[in-house]
Parts: structure tokens; C-alpha cells; sequence
């Protein structure tokens, strides 16, 4: 597998041990939860404002990708990143949480809008496309007696803590299951080809 066809699977956080367990950090534990599965290790890789780790999967090159950056110029360390390694826009998939979903759904899609997201806002103004997979992980909107930043910056309640490993599972295992569909249809049209 060439260079253009490696894959850049990016978690939406913000760094720090404050934010480590809050609702808006869902796409971190799920792509942090991913690297341990793997036995694969984060580095800090300030070039890049992201921790940065890197593997095989599927006989497909992987990089995991947390930008630093906070969630509000995510976008900024992502197209850095694919800038550098000269990876393709349409090899990104952003896994990030979604208010718009109760918690524990999943909502997989190949592009869209940022559903007001500030993460995948960022992402799209920086790489001038909303052409990327995403997955967004539900994390409900319980809004009473506090705003929607008061709300995802709030650790996960405790009945939320109880079900969070499971869920973390679930998006790994979709990420898993799209890795291996895209390198099966990526074969398929190189043989195609020939």
C-alpha cells in the first residue's frame, strides 16, 4: 500500500487531565482506547500541535491523531498533519461526540455538516471540504440550568460512567469494521485496474 492510501483517524478532545472524562472528549477515548487495543503509543509531536501515534492495521498504514490544540482549531493540527506527510483529505476520519444523539447511539457518515460542532468546524474550514468520514458518538443535551459548553465540558454523570467503556467499544469496533471495508474496496478497484 502506498503513502496516499494510509489512513489519518482523528479524536476530538481537549487536552489536559480537566477535560480527560468530560462529554466533549469522547473522540479522544475512542481513539486513545484504539492505540491500547493495539499495543501502539502516543507521542507529544509539538509540530504538529497533536499527540501522535502510528501503526498496521489491515496491511494499511494508521496514524492516530489528538490535536492539542483545543477543540475549537482542531482543524488547524489535522491539515498540518496531512500537509507534512502528504496524505490525502479524503483518508481522514474525525470521530468526535454529538449532542444531537442520546447517549450511546453512533451516527456513521462519509461527509456532512459540522452539526454546529466546533471541532469539525474547525476541520472543515482548515481543509476547505466537509468530504471526510465521521463518527459521531451521542452524548445527549440535558440543558437544564446550564449551557450547551457548560454541559459538554462536564464530566460524564455517573449512570453515563457505568455504560462509557461499552461505548468506547462499539466506536472501536466500527472504526475496525470500516478499515477493513475501505482496504477490501481499495483491493478490489487496484485490481480492477490491472
Amino acid at each position: 500500500m502506498n503513502a496516499s492510501s494510509a489512513l489519518v483517524i482523528v479524536g476530538l478532545g481537549n487536552p489536559g487531565k480537566k477535560y480527560e472524562l468530560t462529554r466533549h472528549n469522547l473522540g479522544y477515548l475512542v481513539i486513545q482506547g484504539l492505540a491500547t487495543l493495539h499495543g501502539w503509543s502516543f507521542k507529544d509531536e509539538k509540530e504538529f500541535n497533536a499527540k501522535v501515534a502510528k501503526g498496521d492495521l489491515f496491511g494499511r498504514k494508521v496514524h492516530l491523531l489528538l490535536p492539542t490544540t483545543y477543540m475549537n482549531e482542531s482543524g488547524s493540527a489535522v491539515k498540518r498533519y496531512l500537509n507534512f506527510y502528504k496524505l490525502a483529505e479524503d483518508n481522514v476520519f474525525v470521530v468526535s461526540d454529538d449532542i444531537n444523539l442520546p447517549f450511546g447511539q453512533l451516527r456513521l457518515r462519509k461527509a456532512g455538516s459540522s452539526g454546529g460542532h466546533n471541532g469539525l468546524k474547525s476541520i472543515e474550514a482548515n481543509l476547505g471540504t466537509s468530504m471526510y468520514k465521521r463518527l459521531r458518538m451521542g452524548v445527549g443535551c440535558q440543558l437544564i440550568d446550564r449551557t450547551l459548553a457548560d454541559y459538554v465540558l462536564e464530566n460524564f454523570s455517573h449512570e453515563e460512567l457505568e455504560l462509557l467503556a461499552k461505548f468506547v467499544q462499539k466506536g472501536i469496533a466500527i472504526l475496525e469494521n470500516e478499515m477493513a471495508h475501505d482496504l477490501t474496496h481499495l483491493e478490489n478497484k487496484n485490481e480492477s485496474k490491472e
